[in-house]
């Protein structure tokens, strides 16, 4: 029998629309939450029951290095102008070695809602990272 260790979580890759875009540091927030609505039944007010309610996904936060590209910028860009590009995201948890995709989550009707710039500090020598927020319809797993 095989071992079954434990995935690592630094190697990730994430695709909008299918295309690998950017390097990404850090992805947090995969998080589904069912609402539950309590009731009392008739006759036994000491009896609480619950049922399932509405499905809420929290937002997922990206961070990732500064570069060249503008395409996360200019997303969230029409966004805030009103142009809201519904676009289906990927986020695929690689193997140790980063060549074969273990896991998969694709959030589905996904647009940016938020955007922070990177900490510009001429003392800090590290790498300028850039925060981008999801929301999205839909999570599957894959």
């Amino acid at each position: 029998m095989g071992k079954n260790d434990p995935n690592r979580s630094y190697n990730f890759k994430l695709e909008i629309d299918g295309v690998v875009e950017a390097q990404f540091t850090e992805c947090s927030g995969l998080s589904p939450k069912i609402e539950t609505i309590a009731y009392r039944e008739a006759g036994k007010h000491q009896l609480v029951h619950h049922i399932p309610g509405p499905v809420e996904y929290s937002a997922v936060t990206l961070k990732y290095g500064v570069s060249q590209s503008r395409k996360m910028w200019d997303w969230m860009m029409k966004a805030s102008e009103g142009n809201v590009e519904r676009r289906n995201v990927s986020i695929s948890l690689l193997d140790s070695t980063g060549d074969a995709e273990v896991m998969r989550w694709n959030l589905l009707g996904t647009w940016p809602s938020e955007w922070k710039g990177a900490t510009l500090n001429p003392g800090d020598k590290s790498v300028a990272i850039e925060t981008l927020t999801l929301v999205f319809d839909k999570l599957e797993r894959a």
